[in-house]
């Protein structure tokens, strides 16, 4: 899709990304095709099937390295897997989350035990993996968590609740983050995993009822007395919770910005071939003067918003994408995206409010992308740290 007629940067014409993006979009439209999305939707979540079926075609661990059994792919891969899944319609599939969030904090922090232990399951899908930050009474700030992991004998205790946990039904590898010193603040706080299978006093709570995302699983962990081996912490070293997440929220940034202009591509694409068939007062709504300012003005909003993101790619691929620069990303791209599919839908008339049609659920599932990842409110604060 290349709604924007916005030229690719060099890095992302390279013709293994190029075939790499045909053949994802491929595969989505075989195992996720609309009427699918439509049952993952009604269901509140997506087949525990297709996490397998994601690992049999290749698709989890797409940028860890060979040598650690992934796919050998950089971060270019997982663009191109969240803008196909933008695309087409399929991203409330929580596949990013645990390609290019979770998998991460294994392969650059885990120890050689961990990896061996741990890498080959998440890349088969035999692991769903999420990451359990957020607490009923902790949100976008981290250094509040009050969830405790307190070490005896050679192993941890995990006691606390998680709340908003994304593919928190199906999920059964989730990094936890926990105090292992509750006396040290941010110096105490660690990431340990739990395996789920089998844990005593690990209890998943509802599957949370949300405006949008509806078939992405979104939970409640509890944690209680769930006794978790001495070697699931990440790293072996208690107290490098804070500093790894400080190091990879920045690619979690960048990810959601990425989701944004892809979600509102399709809304863009949507739009278009709507306003060419509706029509009112004898022609077609496109006709209107009115609505080729407003999708002028759309075009270029998200044109701006796509050459933004893709410049972050670009830093991200050098390692040059700082905290402060993920967080513009996040904060305006997610604010566009959402002014951008309000005058989509408004242009759409009644039907926009209708959940059949596309730019509905775009919408809808828009919303959240300016509370998750650390709220635009708080990634405001980062940059104006800055100055």
């Amino acid at each position: 899709m290349n709604v924007l007629q916005t030229p690719e940067p060099d890095f992302m014409q390279e013709e293994d990304i190029t075939l790499f993006s045909d053949s994802v979009g491929k595969w989505i439209d075989e195992h996720a095709p609309p009427e699918a999305v439509q049952s993952w939707i009604a269901n509140s979540s997506v087949p525990r099937e297709l996490w397998n079926q994601s690992g049999e075609a290749g698709l989890l661990g797409l940028s860890m390295p060979e040598e650690d059994g992934g796919m050998g792919g950089d971060y270019r891969h997982e663009v191109v897997l969240m803008r196909q899944l933008g695309w087409k319609g399929a991203d409330h599939f929580g596949i990013s989350l645990h390609n290019a969030i979770v998998m991460p904090y294994i392969w650059h922090y885990g120890t050689e035990e961990q990896k061996a232990r741990w890498l080959p399951r998440l890349l088969t899908g035999e692991l769903v993996g999420a990451i359990a930050m957020t607490e009923p009474g902790a949100g976008s700030d981290l250094q509040g968590i009050k969830t405790t992991a307190i070490k005896t004998g050679n192993q941890y205790v995990v006691n606390g609740s998680k709340t908003f946990i994304t593919n928190g039904q199906l999920a059964n590898f989730i990094i936890v983050v926990a105090k292992t010193d509750p006396t040290l603040g941010a110096k105490g706080t660690s990431l340990i995993v739990v395996e789920t299978d089998g844990a005593d006093g690990f209890e998943r709570g509802r599957n949370l009822h949300k405006i949008g995302m509806e078939a992405n699983d979104t939970s409640e962990l509890f944690f209680n007395e769930v006794k978790v081996p001495g070697e699931n912490i990440i790293g072996g070293t208690e107290g490098q919770g804070f500093v790894h997440l400080m190091q990879q929220l920045p690619q979690e940034r960048l990810n959601i910005a990425v989701q944004g202009v892809a979600a509102a591509e399709r809304g863009l694409q949507e739009t278009l071939a709507y306003v060419k068939e509706r029509k009112a007062f004898g022609k077609r709504i496109l006709d209107f003067q009115n609505t080729q300012f407003k999708l002028a003005e759309v075009k270029t909003k998200l044109t701006v918003a796509k050459v933004f993101v893709d410049h972050c790619i670009g830093l991200h691929l050098k390692g040059q994408l700082d905290a402060v620069t993920a967080s513009m990303a996040k904060y305006w791209v997610t604010d566009i995206q959402g002014e951008t599919i309000d005058e989509m839908l408004q242009l759409h008339g009644g039907y926009g409010y209708m959940n059949e049609y596309p730019i509905a659920q775009l919408y809808k599932d828009a919303r959240v992308q300016r509370i998750y990842g650390g709220t635009n409110e708080i990634m405001k604060l980062l940059i104006a740290r800055s100055l």
